[in-house]
């Protein structure tokens, strides 16, 4: 418990430290852009901003989400996490919208852009979006769809930050202004796509919508073929957050003895499905019974 304990005090000063860093990150690179005259720049200080604000939830939900059950939140505080990530993906698609509408105003208004600022204070972004990544990589991003969502975005701006070098290039080789606005709906779309997967994900999650790792007519299928088994109806399926399945439903029986039979099933539940909490009722086949056994 206490390695435990040590090893999240740890993970939460990275996170700290990540979101420190992203917030100078994002105010040298709305300076950098403002000086630059290059709107992807821009674009990429507020991706950094939302990367804050994305870690930050993260912190936040995870600790929240850490609290032990009480009398009135007996499920206790996990599916915080999920609300955090529906925040930080609704974070990003905002953003996206909006700096593709900058864009579309930036391409029918173009004005000369310095690629040498814009090289140089995206190429020191590139640098910090990696060791960001990396350290809310090792904060649990294998194992934590908040924190894999503050990852994604980590990842996603890096590639973006190496989006707007390429355009620094053009830039300043070429002066071809146009990619500075082909960069910032690249990023934008991007952006966009990733918010809407997360977005999506966390909203059936709060909907307590069947997980998609769940056929629910294969279960069926599968639980009455297990010995004892007539039928099981009435089955609802949920997730509480991004690793606790929840299954409801009532058991059918041809005979046998009702706890055992249970247990089988809870077995298959979790070592086929990945369900590990499940409320079972059970009621007998009357029908079959009293053909078995006859008065």
């Amino acid at each position: 418990m206490g390695h435990e304990h040590n090893h999240e005090q740890d993970t939460n000063t990275q996170l700290i430290f990540a979101v420190g860093v992203n917030v100078l990150l994002t105010i040298a690179q709305i300076v950098g852009g403002i000086l630059s005259g290059s709107l992807s720049l821009i674009a990429d200080a507020l991706h950094n901003l939302s990367d804050a604000g994305a870690i930050l939830v993260a912190l936040i939900a995870r600790n929240i989400g850490n609290r032990s059950a009480t009398s009135s939140m007996t499920y206790g505080f996990k599916r915080a996490e999920i609300v955090g990530v529906l925040i930080n993906s609704t974070m990003l698609i905002l953003v996206g919208i909006y700096l593709i509408f900058e864009a579309i105003d930036k391409y029918f208004n173009p004005t000369p852009i310095d690629g040498w600022i814009v090289f140089w204070v995206a190429g020191i972004a590139l640098f910090i979006d990696i060791v960001t990544a990396l350290l809310t990589y090792s904060a649990g991003a294998k194992d934590n769809m908040n924190i894999k969502a503050a990852f994604i975005h980590n990842v996603s701006d890096a590639l973006a930050s190496v989006a707007v070098i390429i355009a620094a290039i053009l830039i300043i080789n070429y002066e071809l202004y146009i990619f500075d606005v082909l960069a910032t709906v690249g990023i934008s779309a991007y952006v966009i796509f990733h918010g809407i997967q997360l977005l999506k994900k966390s909203t059936l999650i709060i909907m307590q919508a069947v997980p998609d790792n769940v056929d629910l007519s294969e279960l069926k299928l599968t639980v009455n073929t297990i010995e004892g088994v007539a039928d099981i109806e009435h089955v609802h399926v949920w997730q509480l957050d991004d690793k606790k399945i929840f299954l409801e439903g009532h058991l059918v029986l041809d005979e046998g003895n009702a706890e055992q039979i249970k247990q089988r099933v809870r077995n298959v539940l979790e070592n086929q499905f990945s369900i590990n909490h499940t409320t079972l009722e059970t009621s007998y086949d009357i029908k079959r019974v009293m053909l078995d056994d006859p008065i």
